[in-house]
């Protein structure tokens, strides 16, 4: 939208973006012909990293250019300008070590000259005058809502209490961002048994799991390219079930037990099926094989079952991923599974 300015510039973690970051953005927008999104945070708080950063700013300001750095990215930009690559600096830094990092990122990286800069704190006018020095030309400062009136909230609340705040956050980014919690084990180790009753438990829906009811439609004949949709399918009903989970999604399986069979059975993967066996859950539940193998007729075995377990002890370790291993009897995983993600029992109902 044609404004006052040719270039407005917004800086901020959006950690996570929300409803006040969106009407800062709509505010310097209708200003400026065109708005740069710049964020950074180091360190990044939990589930805000800078791949989540980028999806959230995408999904929410498509029409706008959007910058979202770690230390990978802004070594890549750096490398790239013929730079010598350097850190990001640190949240606890002061104010001037902030806008002069900003001002060498803006002058030197990525070779754009804002006319204005908006925010909703006060230090956007020495900012501004950080960067108008360096620049070498005006930056007007915009200070907007600073009171925050339009949007009473702010990222730090909104992460120290998510599920009372969730209404300010776009649901784009609370789909993406509510914990995801992947049950995985080899068959008949109890995964879609302990999802469903934490589910229920926590009044939500399980992610069912995609690839049984399709072997179940398809009588046992599953071929290679059905894995790809199995996959597909699977985290298509992960971002249903998120976009109206009240705390925590429960996936009964994820995209890597269908890697598993891929290349167990036909010892390859379709790339973006691999690709997606690296989505990232808060915790991964590894079901102990630790009680007797249940066959219902569809099941190959318990030699099988064990042979799916070490698989996964394997990728785990390699992918470095966040795992809790589970055992026992029903009851004790599910307390299990809620003291590592630091949830409280439900109240119980009083009676009538």
């Amino acid at each position: 939208m044609s404004g006052a300015f040719k270039l407005g510039l917004v800086v901020g973690k959006f950690a996570p973006l929300h409803n006040g970051h969106l009407h800062l953005i709509e505010h310097a927008a209708a200003r400026c012909e065109r708005l740069l999104i710049v964020s950074w945070c180091q360190p990044e708080p939990a589930n805000c990293d800078a791949a989540s950063r980028r999806r959230w700013l995408a999904a929410c300001c498509p029409q706008h250019e959007s910058v979202v750095l770690d230390d990978a990215a802004l070594a890549e930009a750096c490398i790239a300008r013929g730079l010598t690559p350097r850190k990001l600096p640190p949240d606890a830094s002061d104010d001037a070590t902030q806008q002069h990092f900003l001002a060498w990122l803006l002058a030197e990286v990525l070779q754009r000259a804002p006319d204005a800069m908006f925010a909703s704190e006060p230090y956007v006018q020495p900012c501004a005058a950080v960067l108008a020095e360096h620049l070498g030309h005006a930056v007007t400062p915009v200070l907007v809502d600073p009171v925050r009136q339009a949007v009473p909230v702010s990222a730090t609340r909104i992460r120290q209490a998510p599920d009372s705040l969730r209404h300010f956050l776009p649901a784009d980014v609370w789909a993406d961002w509510v914990p995801r919690v992947c049950f995985l084990g080899g068959e008949s180790s109890g995964k879609s048994t302990l999802a469903a009753a934490l589910a229920a438990r926590h009044g939500t829906a399980p992610v069912a799991e995609y690839g049984r009811e399709l072997w179940l439609q398809q009588s046992g004949d599953l071929k290679e390219p059905d894995l790809l949709r199995i996959a597909q399918t699977q985290q298509a009903r992960e971002a249903e079930i998120a976009a109206t989970a009240p705390r925590i999604v429960f996936c009964d399986t994820s995209a890597l037990t269908t890697l598993f069979y891929a290349l167990d059975g036909y010892g390859r993967a379709d790339p973006e099926l691999a690709e997606r066996a690296r989505r990232p859950y808060r915790l991964n539940v590894l079901c102990e094989p630790d009680f007797p193998f249940v066959q219902d007729g569809t099941r190959r075995g318990d030699a099988f079952r064990r042979h799916q377990h070490a698989w996964y002890l394997r990728e785990i370790a390699e992918r470095q991923l966040p795992v809790l291993r589970v055992h026992g009897p029903l009851a004790q995983r599910v307390l299990q599974v809620e003291a590592a993600l630091g949830i409280q029992p439900p109240e119980p109902s009083p009676p009538c």
